[in-house]
């Protein structure tokens, strides 16, 4: 009897440990998924080592500073792969089926800190300049004019519709 009691109880032990190690696997496999969430959404990582600049348009067409009077909307996502062994800047629009374009004399530091110069009848692009991974807003008429949003905000807008009034701050 003391040994069907013993055998039960340890039986009983080894299903409290089983499920233990199940939840620690879990929980272990829950935080890796939300860093890995984390990291993607905050652009910091990327597969090709490219920066991708999501923007926005306001529907209608009515902007206050950086308050849109209508609706956001998604617009283009401008991509940029900067190369400092050959001193370019390939730059494209994501989804589109336009060909990628070059800007061939850059200085490039990374993909987040680089220049270029413009030759005339070069596409125009919304930067020709990277600082800290945001593109300089110069209003020269070299540059597309643009509003952008974090990466996470730009898919909300895209597939959460308007879940967003007009302001990007």
């Amino acid at each position: 009897m003391k040994t069907f009691r013993r055998a039960a109880t340890s039986a009983r032990g080894d299903r409290v440990i089983a499920r233990r190690r199940v939840r620690g696997i879990a929980l272990g496999g829950a935080v890796l998924l939300g860093l890995g969430l984390m990291i993607w959404v905050s652009d910091r990582i990327t597969l090709q080592g490219e920066r991708t600049i999501y923007t926005v348009t306001c529907e209608p067409d009515v902007w206050e500073g950086t308050r849109c009077m209508g609706r956001l909307a998604p617009g283009d996502r401008y991509a940029f792969r900067a190369s400092a062994l050959r001193g370019e800047v390939i730059y494209w629009v994501r989804g589109s089926t336009e060909p990628s374009s070059t800007y061939a004399d850059c200085k490039v530091v990374d993909r987040n800190n680089w220049t270029c110069s413009i030759p005339s009848g070069q596409k125009a692009s919304i930067a020709f300049e990277m600082k800290k991974g945001r593109p300089t807003r110069l209003n020269d008429g070299k540059v597309i004019p643009f509003h952008d949003v974090p990466k996470w905000k730009w898919w909300l807008l895209k597939f959460g519709g308007g879940v967003f009034a007009g302001s990007l701050n």
